[in-house]
């Protein structure tokens, strides 16, 4: 009888970060369910998976910004599982900042979420990666090479992340594989603007349409679970809008 395998996903309680849950689930994975704010959430979609699958998600919580937090929440993977074979870096903040006035506390969101956070969550979980012979995919997005008006900051982080992708695969392997996923239009922002501004992205996109959550997902579940000589690459999932950025 094969083993139990557990993922854990971060900013895990809507959105992408869902959908990923749910379709590393729906593939046999226990889960691990981070959240920062979005308790009530992460509390639903807990629910809805145990109800399918009683006691194969559980709960953490943790700001990633703070170093302390993420040793707390490496200690509670710990004492649910020695093993983790799959580790989804997708929790991020997403807002604009301006070239001459951007401010220590945007700098500090945009990385702290995008690239710091992601690396030593990564690093406290180590063990337990290499133990399972696991794999590490972290969301990156199709602005890391190309970059965004007004977003500078933003696109600085998603590129460092993705230089950490390669640059951990390279240290880490053979036990540890290390890759990521580049999403395009997928869902727009919440704080999203008009709908002209939607259809001058959507005319660039070579597929003529905005993807969706489960194309990403899917993408995780195919390089965390399906590929075992894959590592150290990053595929985007963007309709062939990086064709024309």
């Amino acid at each position: 009888m094969s083993r139990v395998r557990y993922a854990l996903v971060t900013g895990a309680a809507r959105r992408i970060g869902a959908c990923i849950a749910e379709t590393l689930h729906q593939r046999g994975c226990d889960v691990i369910l981070h959240y920062n704010r979005s308790s009530g959430e992460v509390m639903q979609l807990a629910e809805k998976l145990n109800a399918s699958r009683p006691g194969s998600a559980i709960i953490v919580q943790a700001n990633l910004a703070d170093s302390e937090e993420i040793s707390r929440l490496a200690a509670q993977v710990r004492a649910h599982t020695q093993q983790l074979d799959l580790l989804v870096n997708n929790a991020s903040r997403f807002f604009p900042t301006t070239v001459g006035s951007t401010s220590m506390r945007q700098w500090d969101e945009l990385m702290d979420s995008n690239l710091r956070g992601p690396y030593f969550l990564t690093q406290a979980v180590l063990k337990e990666l290499a133990t399972a012979g696991g794999s590490v995919i972290n969301i990156l997005d199709v602005h890391a090479v190309r970059p965004m008006h007004e977003h500078a900051v933003y696109c600085m982080a998603k590129a460092g992340l993705q230089m950490m992708t390669l640059a951990m695969a390279r240290d880490l392997g053979p036990q540890i594989r290390v890759n990521g996923v580049a999403p395009g239009a997928i869902l727009w922002p919440e704080e999203d603007s008009t709908l002209e501004n939607r259809q001058k992205i959507l005319d660039k996109i070579v597929m003529g349409r905005a993807g969706n959550p489960e194309d990403i997902a899917s993408a995780v579940a195919y390089l965390g679970l399906d590929a075992p000589y894959v590592t150290g690459q990053v595929l985007a999932i963007d309709g062939g809008r990086s064709l024309n950025i």
